[in-house]
Parts: structure tokens; sequence; C-alpha cells
């Protein structure tokens, strides 16, 4: 059950509907995940710095359960959502940021419950 959290300076019209379905299945089939348990937020519009510039930017946070706990891992990741947003966003890679979090399965609730057991 991944959580994606996009902040970035970029305008609210930078991030349609069609975007964000687009981002959601661009990470879940980096993370292996399935789309349908994708959670993804989008923060337009920010005031932001990214190595000393307030040019276009985006922090990407990823957090996920049992797929971000590696280096190996997150360089694949990694790779995978900077070719993405480079491409739909006209960005630089310089211009990108991700941050990657570890989830426990007990520190996700759903229905009523966390994911350990479920």
């Amino acid at each position: 059950m991944p959580f994606i959290d996009l902040q970035s300076n970029l305008p609210a019209s930078s991030f349609s509907e069609e975007f964000l379905k687009k981002l959601s299945s661009s990470v879940a089939a980096a993370l292996g995940k399935p789309e349908d348990r994708m959670n993804l937020v989008v923060k337009p519009g920010l005031p932001m710095l990214i190595a000393g510039s307030c040019a276009p930017c985006v922090m990407l946070s990823v957090s996920a359960i049992g797929v971000t706990d590696t280096a190996d891992k997150n360089k694949d990741h990694s790779a995978k959502i900077f070719g993405f947003l480079t491409r739909e966003l006209g960005l630089t890679e310089d211009r990108i940021v991700i941050q990657f979090h570890s989830l426990e399965p007990h520190q996700v609730g759903k229905k009523a419950t966390v994911m350990s057991f479920l």
C-alpha cells in the first residue's frame, strides 16, 4: 500500500487527473505493487527551493511496505521514477528529489485494522 506525496512549485494546471493516473501507474510498476493499492497526493504551487534555486522543481516522497528498504531497490525505483517525471514534467534531474521511506505492516491502517492483519 504505497503512499506517494508529490510537492512542487509548478502550478496546479501541470497536474491533470490524467497525470495523476499516469504517475500512480508508473510508480506502481516501478515498485512492483498493484495499482489499486496506490495512494497519491499532489501539492502544487508551493514556495520551494532545491539546490539554492526556486526554479521549477519537484520533491517526491515514496513510502511503502517491503520494497523501499534497501539501497539497491531504491536505486532501481529512483531511475524509473526520475524517467517518468523528467519526461512528463519537462524537468531536468537536478530539479527533482525523491525520498524513500520503508513502512512496516503495523504502521499502515486500513479497514479499521492494520495491514499486519489483512
